[in-house]
């Protein structure tokens, strides 16, 4: 018998990261999730009672480092083919709140990848961050969301050195924008439901595994530039 890939998802509770323990779930795999809060575990708990691969829930906020480290002692044992963290915020520009911007979108999901990188199964994993168009320099031509923009690029920085400092390690490391989604952050206006983005994504990372190759791509596969 086949044994289930098993998939971590930082930052599930709604939107993108809901979106994609689903679409994992319904195609087999077993999802360990992450929440902040309890409508989050809520959403989850009616998803793990659908067909499909097992979901289960943890509590954590990414940017406490204590917590993280409480998790993985819980997850002791735990093998990963997939940790996608989704983890980010958008606040309003310009004002005060940079540093708290840059800790959550840029900062924190590499560290968590860190904390976890010894849980990754090497070959077939993948270590995928949720970045967004928006943090590609080299497509930048406005002025449109400034700071949030600035911090998906240090977080695609960030993932560059966080590939290179794996070494020997045959891990898939991929910074994945989802293209312009109906969410709370994207807005009713988007183009692309949660459902389309979200499929497109995993059928990236299902042809993607194994690669061990790092790259920015969007949730059609497609490169975007740094």
């Amino acid at each position: 018998m086949t044994e289930n890939r098993i998939a971590l998802v930082v930052g599930a509770s709604r939107g993108l990261g809901l979106g994609l323990a689903a679409e994992l779930q319904r195609r087999g795999w077993d999802v360990v999730t992450t929440v902040r809060d309890q409508a989050g575990e809520r959403r989850l708990q009616a998803l793990a009672a659908k067909p499909g691969g097992e979901v289960s829930v943890e509590h954590i906020d990414i940017n406490d480092d204590d917590a993280v480290a409480a998790l993985h002692r819980r997850l002791d044992g735990q093998v990963f083919d997939l940790v996608f963290v989704n983890a980010g915020i958008a606040l309003p520009e310009p004002g005060d709140a940079a540093a708290a911007l840059f800790l959550t979108n840029a900062v924190a999901p590499i560290r968590f990848a860190r904390a976890f990188v010894d849980r990754v199964r090497d070959g077939p994993g993948i270590v995928a961050f949720m970045s967004s168009g928006l943090g590609s320099i080299a497509d930048k031509t406005d002025s449109y969301g400034e700071l949030y923009s600035a911090s998906k690029a240090a977080l695609n920085s960030l993932s560059r050195s966080f590939a290179a400092s794996l070494g020997r390690r045959r891990i898939t490391v991929l910074a994945v924008a989802p293209g312009w989604v109906r969410t709370d952050m994207g807005g009713p206006g988007a183009s692309l439901s949660v459902e389309e983005s979200t499929r497109g994504i995993v059928d990236m990372l299902e042809a993607r595994s194994g690669t061990s190759r790092h790259g920015f791509v969007d949730y059609r596969g497609r490169t975007v530039a740094w």
